[in-house]
């Protein structure tokens, strides 16, 4: 099973992070977009693992007790540069809730024999990915100028940024990603509560 740990969105800032996209997906057709059900906030990527592992995985994530995290959605970006741009995103602010319930995370994975993740956290919602390219945010051997996006970030640069709200994360979730001709689908396995 190919198993990642997420922040879910509410309902009114995936509507209006949807109508913002379907506002600009017209400049960037060769890109290929998330579906508005997809859009979540990755903790950790932990991968393929065996089905027995579930359990494991389930019981240490139960472990973590930490606060609910304040999330501001706004603005966007590209990665890993705007001139080679592979993943085009929305961005976010967070207080340090979220960097600690990520290293909570990143922790209880590792005592699991789950890499740690080797790069901080870049909170982030992926609206679109170049075609083929992968959505990790750092720079990657094959990395070049390319224009997949060059038409939208023409676009974005006369428009206002744009502001998609806040909410309080009141839990997270084990997922389950599986990955089709169509694009991956998400499943929520188990969640697990803030306080």
């Amino acid at each position: 099973m190919r198993l990642f740990i997420a922040l879910d969105i509410n309902d009114a800032i995936r509507e209006r992070i949807t109508r913002f996209a379907d506002d600009v997906q017209g400049f960037a057709p060769g890109a290929g977009w998330v579906l508005p059900e997809s859009l979540h906030v990755t903790l950790k990527f932990i991968g393929e693992q065996p089905e027995q592992a579930v359990e494991q995985i389930k019981q240490a994530l139960g472990t973590i007790a930490l606060r609910t995290v304040e999330l501001q959605f706004r603005g966007y970006g590209f990665f890993p540069t705007p001139k080679s741009p592979r993943v085009f995103w929305v961005g976010m602010e967070a207080g340090p809730q979220l960097a600690a319930l990520a290293a909570a995370v990143n922790d209880r994975m590792a005592s699991l024999g789950i890499p740690k993740e080797k790069r901080a956290l870049s909170p982030h919602l992926t609206l679109a990915r170049g075609a083929g390219g992968s959505g990790s945010p750092g720079w990657r051997k094959g990395d070049s100028p390319n224009r997949i996006f060059h038409h939208l970030q023409e676009k974005l640069s006369a428009l206002p940024s744009p502001e998609f709200g806040t909410m309080t994360a009141r839990e997270f979730f084990l997922y389950q990603s599986q990955l089709s001709p169509k694009g991956s689908k998400y499943t929520k396995l188990t969640a697990f509560a803030l306080t």
